[in-house]
């Protein structure tokens, strides 16, 4: 059997079968403080790929954190093969202000692959790119949903690769959205070099989800188990999720509260009512209605809305009895511990 070489990281060597927790130094406060970026190495005993998971490049975005936390209390990680690289805040100074931002005001998302003389968020892209995907094979990045608004469990990746397509399917969710990449994104900067990632978006920012903490978790092992790093899990293979190339924002056509009629997961066919805009100070009312069929991924939780607000958003489905058949599968294989959030 053979063993592989030591791993390096930040001047720290983790042996084979070994583990260690790396600190990656980059911008101290302006009180000396020192701010780091800390990595988990899980360094298995026989060669296989290095994947790397991340969470909260959006410091607000925490369920990724304990995604990553469960993730490295695996016992399945005993028989790992390869390199797991999991790194649960990138993004340190959002994590502690609780804000998506870094203190420039900057979405970190948006700022790679970044450069060692730019500013505090393209430095902090730079040496993410440096330091972890130029060395991994594979990548996850974890994120939730945004501004008062929550998302379905779903993988956003370019199905274009047949790597990442195959990835994407094996995760273990109802929705798979085809998504060309953003320039200055993480997703956009590591596929640039030829590495498949998925991107996880499930649940609200600042809020855990059980549901999909738990979903997450089995995800990342069953893509572990797809390339390699873990041995095939004897359990039943999940449904094929729905996979969708279009998604639509439905927005507010007037300023008001907005009550809400569907659900996530839920689906909608072209025309039926997702909710009711009323005007608080008078008699205005405004009915919102699907512009066509497809399933509820995102949603507002905020009742209030501005005119243009962003209230559901829909992925295009063609055919709607496979669409229900699929989330009836995905609704029926949650157990009660889903949500829960006791581990």
């Amino acid at each position: 059997m053979k063993k592989q070489a030591p791993f390096q990281l930040g001047g720290v060597e983790v042996p084979a079968g070994g583990r260690a927790t790396v600190n990656l130094p980059m911008a101290r406060l302006y009180t000396h403080s020192e701010v780091t970026v800390p990595v988990h190495v899980v360094h298995g005993r026989q060669p296989g790929p290095t994947l790397f998971v991340s969470s909260t490049i959006h410091g607000d975005e925490i369920n990724g954190v304990e995604i990553v936390r469960r993730l490295l209390k695996s016992r399945s990680l005993s028989r790992l093969k390869g390199t797991l690289l999991a790194i649960p805040v990138v993004n340190p100074f959002g994590f502690i202000q609780r804000s998506r931002y870094l203190p420039d005001r900057r979405d970190l998302n948006r700022s790679f692959p970044g450069s060692p003389k730019g500013s505090l968020a393209s430095r902090l892209a730079c040496l993410f790119m440096e330091e972890i995907v130029n060395r991994c094979s594979h990548g996850i990045d974890i994120h939730t949903g945004s501004n008062f608004r929550s998302n379905l469990p779903q993988i956003r990746a370019c199905l274009d690769d047949a790597e990442t397509a195959r990835l994407a399917k094996v995760f273990g969710v109802p929705m798979v959205i085809h998504s060309e990449v953003r320039d200055g994104s993480l997703r956009g900067a590591v596929a640039e070099k030829g590495v498949p990632i998925l991107l996880y978006e499930a649940g609200e920012a600042l809020y855990f989800s059980p549901t999909a903490i738990r979903i997450g978790v089995r995800g990342v092992l069953n893509v572990m188990r797809a390339i390699g790093m873990l041995a095939p899990s004897r359990k039943k293979s999940c449904p094929a999720p729905l996979v969708a190339d279009k998604t639509t924002w439905v927005r507010a056509s007037m300023s008001g509260i907005f009550d809400k009629r569907v659900a996530l997961g839920g689906l909608v066919r072209e025309g039926e009512l997702l909710g009711i805009l009323r005007d608080p100070l008078g008699d205005g009312r405004e009915e919102v209605r699907a512009p066509a069929a497809g399933v509820v991924i995102g949603q507002s939780n905020l009742p209030l809305a501005y005119e243009g607000d962003a209230l559901i958003n829909l992925a295009r489905v063609k055919d709607h009895g496979t669409a229900e058949e699929v989330m009836d599968d995905f609704t029926s294989g949650l157990t009660e511990d889903d949500f829960s959030l006791e581990k």
